[in-house]
């Protein structure tokens, strides 16, 4: 198909090759520059995605190069067998030729082909203002807005909230990484894995949380190419995990991602999201850490109150969309 350019524009299936995650990766960076995928983190998803999540991935190229990538798949941790997410990312290059509607049209009619669909979410930075036109006239509304925040560690003074550790310490809490509860207990995987499903069934997100049976979960986790076991940390009440504060590699050296801060039900107004917090910021410092990111819903008031105390400032939001599909 020719689209307002001399080159034919096709959209051809993801072989799975690694010069398509290399490609896949190139695009992703040259939509979104400060985007900290790898193509050994992409393909650690793609591998340990659950059977039952359908995925499909598409690149565009326009004669022999690779301008684009296109997909459609089911999110394992909030999955519903009639509702996709989909992503489309074209080169800054080629934009403005209407390669993203040939893309969505052929993933939409691929969709509603093969699966009942009924509703189809897309995720938009709020900065992309020809992204945002692109879905709002498709008939895409916002559903939820995700802050990213992030924090200067040569900014970071964890001397003021040393308070924080010492208030659970005197409650009997103590805390430890990740490599000191496997050392701890033959059994700390499951003990985290029931943990971590407690606590993510609270983290806001647009549907209700969907948890991973313990195998896919393990193999999620523990085979991670950004696992960082020595900047995961637990706040033990004797031998019950209270609350976690993760820190994750990213595909830049200097900066760390946070996963999951969040407290046990039975455990919280207690300050240990707080603790864990510092203590992990105080970690990345020492080591020479640059920055640690985060993103948190926009209606996770308590946490982000958290954030904005240690010095996090919040970037450009993402916006969920979430258009209802009628099969005809």
């Amino acid at each position: 198909m020719t689209i307002n350019t001399n080159q034919d524009i096709r959209l051809r299936l993801f072989s799975g090759s690694i010069e398509d995650y290399t490609a896949l990766v190139a695009i992703a960076r040259a939509v979104f520059p400060d985007d900290n995928g790898t193509v050994e983190e992409i393909q650690h998803w793609d591998a340990t995605r659950p059977a039952h999540c359908v995925q499909r991935r598409w690149l565009v190229e326009a004669g022999d190069t690779i301008i684009g990538a296109a997909e459609y798949f089911q999110p394992q941790w909030m999955y519903h067998p009639r509702k996709f997410f989909i992503s489309i990312a074209v080169h800054p290059a080629w934009q403005g030729r209407g390669i993203g509607k040939y893309c969505y049209d052929i993933l939409m009619a691929d969709l509603q082909q093969q699966y009942q669909v009924e509703q189809v979410r897309a995720n938009c930075r709020e900065d992309y203002p020809r992204s945002l036109t692109f879905l709002c006239r498709r008939g895409f509304q916002e559903e939820m807005r995700t802050w990213e925040s992030r924090l200067d560690l040569r900014l970071f003074d964890p001397i003021p909230f040393a308070e924080a550790i010492r208030r659970v310490v005197e409650q009997g809490f103590t805390i430890c990484n990740l490599d000191e509860l496997l050392a701890r207990f033959p059994d700390a995987r499951q003990r985290l894995y029931t943990t971590m499903v407690e606590m993510h069934a609270d983290v806001p997100q647009s549907e209700p949380f969907t948890p991973s049976d313990f195998t896919s979960w393990e193999r999620s986790v523990f085979e991670s190419p950004t696992l960082y076991p020595e900047g995961y940390f637990l706040a033990l009440d004797g031998e019950e995990i209270a609350a976690v504060s993760q820190l994750w590699k990213s595909a830049d050296p200097s900066v760390l991602m946070t996963g999951l801060t969040a407290t046990r039900r039975m455990y919280r107004k207690r300050g240990l999201a707080m603790a864990l917090k510092v203590h992990a910021l105080s970690f990345a410092k020492t080591l020479g850490y640059r920055e640690v990111r985060t993103y948190n819903a926009t209606t996770n008031q308590a946490m982000l109150r958290i954030n904005e105390v240690l010095g996090f400032v919040k970037q450009p939001a993402w916006i969920e969309f979430v258009k209802d599909v009628s099969i005809v």
